[in-house]
Order: structure tokens, then sequence, then C-alpha cells
């Protein structure tokens, strides 16, 4: 008897699954707003140097008394290409010539000017506050804008290598306890930050918390899902995923204050803490860590919430131990070096870490760019959101008919078409897609021994891809045309390199090295 036999034993799936995994799933609403919030929290809003006018140095005494708003800029701040205030510089003393219509106003370039020393004017129409009003994030400061993200992202790679790896140590719901409590803790702390670094630091460990909380909910649900049910249960939650993208976009219209905004993504971490006491542990977790005596309770509850309170009691420690000889007798990991020991596994290794972070590179870098389409960032996010529908659907249908690497490699290569508005939203509903045909293509390319390492260093690769995505948004400040063709070339490279790998459409998960060796002779 498998661990599956066990639990179609005490329900299947039951009542306790369905609230175990609705619980679990509420929480995933706010990973988006939490992965995506700096769109909104530190958003750009319009700006210009402050306006410094001396009257008293000028012939037009007390002339600032009867000129509106429009004629002060125009004679403190010079225009630039565009005929727009410029951002980052002032004239040094008032071009009192340039309101005289039989004057013609000359380059800015040619007049002294010099930078914006006390401080910038924002335009607060759409944004009350932002971390960059709030310190002076512009300018030749504006690097720090983008450096916050990948601290953030940062924080996500930590804590899914050192979150993930307490998870197998201690226990999924310890750890899940443990991440909601460190969110809730750090967001509340972010919106506090009384400096940038401050905020990083919150940031960053923020990051960590939502790392870790993903991984021990994905465990907890797919480990209490019986296996016929697990695609249908992934799919879902890839659905509410996608739903707290709509629902960011509504949270940031209706609180302009990035400080209340990331207080309102953060808050409820309190209550999911609250209720995260009545999950139940991985009973398959239990067994393996040596704590049969816990695996035998926590079924047995399982068995009453799920109406088969007698074959619960029929389970005993000795019952449970004898039964899953083989299955633990299979469940030993192998060194990580095994991933690039055999020809093979080490092609699809590769292969796999360059789609993980171009994938995420790409995404990212389409994702956290809303401010330059040129249309309400709100709506924007709104449907950057909603194209995830029909493009997760989409996919399934596709992976499920045509294969797994057609379909990954087609979306990836149709992702390329991210240049402005509408072809960036077919691109970023591409990878969104991609990032869900290459998680179930990873889980079915790798041996049992070392899925579970496999699975995780590509995971790592595409933190690094998130790290490195707001990073490369810099290179404009050399070449504007940089960014779009670094973003639009690496999915065009992944998809390329994803047609190397094996086709598992139809086939049996492998169990030993060997078996994929073969597959690929």
């Amino acid at each position: 008897m498998s661990f599956a036999e066990f639990l179609h034993q005490v329900g299947g799936m039951g009542r306790f699954q369905i609230i175990h995994t609705m619980l679990l799933t509420i929480p995933i609403v706010l990973m988006a707003s939490h992965n995506l919030l700096q769109n909104f929290t530190a958003a750009i809003p319009g700006h210009h140097c402050q306006v410094h006018i001396d009257a008293n140095n000028t012939r037009y005494p007390n002339a600032t008394l009867r000129l509106d708003s429009q004629d002060l800029l125009r004679v403190a701040i010079p225009m630039d290409r565009n005929r727009q205030p410029e951002k980052c510089r002032r004239f040094v003393t008032a071009q009192w010539q340039l309101l005289d219509p039989n004057v013609t106003e000359p380059n800015g370039t040619q007049l002294d000017t010099e930078p914006c020393t006390e401080g910038w004017t924002y335009d607060r129409s759409m944004f009350t506050s932002t971390i960059i009003t709030e310190w002076d994030l512009v300018c030749n400061l504006r690097k720090f804008r983008q450096m916050a993200q990948s601290i953030y992202m940062a924080g996500v790679l930590l804590g899914a290598l050192v979150l993930g790896g307490l998870s197998d140590r201690f226990g999924r719901k310890a750890m899940l306890i443990w991440s909601f409590l460190q969110l809730a803790v750090m967001g509340t702390c972010t919106a506090f930050s009384p400096s940038y670094i401050s905020y990083c630091i919150f940031r960053f460990l923020g990051g960590m918390a939502l790392s870790g909380f993903g991984l021990s909910i994905a465990c907890l649900i797919v480990e209490w899902i019986p296996t016929e049910f697990r695609t249908i249960t992934i799919a879902i939650t890839g659905f509410v995923y996608t739903l707290g993208q709509i629902l960011l976009a509504g949270l940031a219209y209706g609180i302009p204050d990035w400080r209340w905004l990331q207080l309102t993504v953060s808050l409820p971490f309190f209550f999911f803490l609250i209720y995260s006491w009545w999950f139940a542990e991985s009973a398959r977790w239990l067994v393996l860590a040596g704590k049969a005596d816990r695996a035998v309770k926590v079924l047995q509850r399982v068995a009453r919430v799920n109406g088969k309170r007698e074959e619960g009691e029929k389970i005993t420690t000795e019952i449970l131990k004898s039964k899953m000889q083989k299955e633990l007798s299979t469940e030993v990991l192998l060194p990580i070096s095994d991933l690039v020991r055999t020809p093979a596994i080490r092609r699809i290794f590769c292969c796999l870490s360059i789609v993980w972070f171009s994938t995420s590179f790409s995404y990212y870098g389409l994702a956290m760019d809303l401010q330059n389409f040129g249309v309400s960032i709100y709506l924007i996010q709104l449907i950057f959101g909603a194209v995830d529908f029909p493009a997760k659907v989409v996919v399934t249908i596709s992976m499920s008919y045509i294969g797994r690497r057609v379909t990954l490699s087609a979306f990836l290569l149709l992702a390329l078409q991210i240049v402005r508005t509408s072809m960036a939203v077919i691109g970023k509903g591409c990878l969104s897609a991609a990032f869900n045909c290459v998680f179930l293509f990873t889980t079915e390319l790798y041996p049992t021994p070392i899925r579970q390492t496999g699975l995780g260093f590509g995971s790592t690769m595409a933190r690094v891809g998130g790290i490195v995505a707001p990073l490369a948004k810099m290179l404009d400040e050399y070449f504007s045309f940089l960014p779009p063709v670094v973003y639009g070339a690496a999915p065009i490279i992944s998809g390329i390199v994803a047609t190397f790998l094996p086709e598992t459409l139809n086939q049996p998960l492998p169990d030993t090295v060997e078996e994929v060796e073969s597959r690929l002779v």
C-alpha cells in the first residue's frame, strides 16, 4: 500500500481536502500584491525642480505676484526636447525675457542651469505618496528604485534556499506559520520605514517570508491531494494568483498612499497566522521524518473530518510503517552533482536552467515596467492580470494534446511580442503560460531521486532572473533601446533551447537516472 492508498482510505478528495486547500489558497491572492507592489509604491510621478525665483534680482520686482504657475515654470525651468519641463535641472536665475511673446525661446542648454539643489515638486494628482516622493529617488538617484526591487527578489531567492531546506527539516506547517508571522511583521514594518535603507531591509526579509510560505503552501496542497485531482488543484491556485494581480490594481487605485497600501496587503497575514494553526502537517513528511505516531493521528483526524472515522481507526503505526516500506526505500535523494554527472540529465539541467532564468527575467522585466506603456498604470495592471486567465487555459489544453516541449517553445517565442501595449499584453500572457508549462515539464523530466533538487535549482534560476530584471532596466541610461531588446531576446533564446528537451506527453514519470538516459539514446 502506498501513501496515495492511505489518502483514499481516509476519504480521498473529501471535506478536509476542500477546506484545507481553500484556506491554503486564500493567502496566494496577496502573493501577487507583494511581488508586484513596487509598481505602485515606487511609481514615479511627474516632477521638476522646486521653483526658485528672486524677484529682487530682476528688472521686474514683485513680478511673481502676477504670474500663474505655468509662467513661473517657464521662467525657472528649461524645456527638454519634448517641450516638457526638464526634470533634473533649473535655470540659475529666472529668465524673465521668456515671458515676452516677441522673444524666441532659446535652447535650454544655452542658458546657465543647475541641478535641483532644493528638491523637487511632484504631481500628486495620481499618487499622493510613493517611496520616490518620500526619499527623492529621481534623477541621479533613480537607480535606487530598481535596486529596491532587486533587493526584494534577492530575499525571495534566499527564502527559497533557507526556508525551503528548513521545511524539509522541521515540517511544512511549522515553516508556514513562521513565514506568515515574518511576512506580517516585516510588511507592517515596511509601511513604517523611516528611511530608504530600512525600507530595503524590511522588504528583503518580507521577500524571504513570501518565498517560504509559497513553498510550504505548495507542498501542503500537493501532499494532501490525491493524484487524480492534483492537476486541477494546481491550476486553481494559478488562477488565484492571477486574481491577486487584478485585485492589486483595485487596491492601488483606491489607496494612493504607499504606506497605507503596503499596510493593507500585509495586515491580512496576521489573520492567516491565526487560522494556520488548524492546518494539518503533511502525514507523508511525518512518516519520512520518523514521526509515524504523529502521522497516524493526523490521518485519523482527516478521516474524522471526511466522515471516515472507522476507516481511520484501522490505521496504526505498525501498518503505516510496514505498508510504506517500498516508498520509504525509494526516497533517497541523490547529491546535486548528479544533475550534471550523466549526459542526458546534464542536457536537461542546462536547458531548463536557461528556460527558468529567461522566463522569469522577461516576465518581471515586463510586469515591473508598467509606467512606460503610456496608458493608465491601473488599467494596464488590470489587463496584465486578466490576460493570464485565457493564457493559462490555452497552455493547459496545449500541454495535454500537443505536448510540453512544443507548447513551452511556442509560448516563449511568442513572448517576443512585448514591444508596446497591445503586444506587451500578449507577451506577458505568453510568459505567464510558459511559467505554468516549465513547472510541470521540470517535474516530468527529472527522475524521482533528483526531481526535488532539479525543481529547486530551476526555481533558484527563476529568482536570479527576477533579481537581474530590474537592474537591466538601468541600461536605458546609456541606450534607450537596450532594455526592450534584452527582454525580447531572452525568451527567443530560451524558446530555441527548449526544443532540445525531450517530450514527456503521455510518458510515465521516470524513477531512475538510467531510465532518463535510455530515453534519450
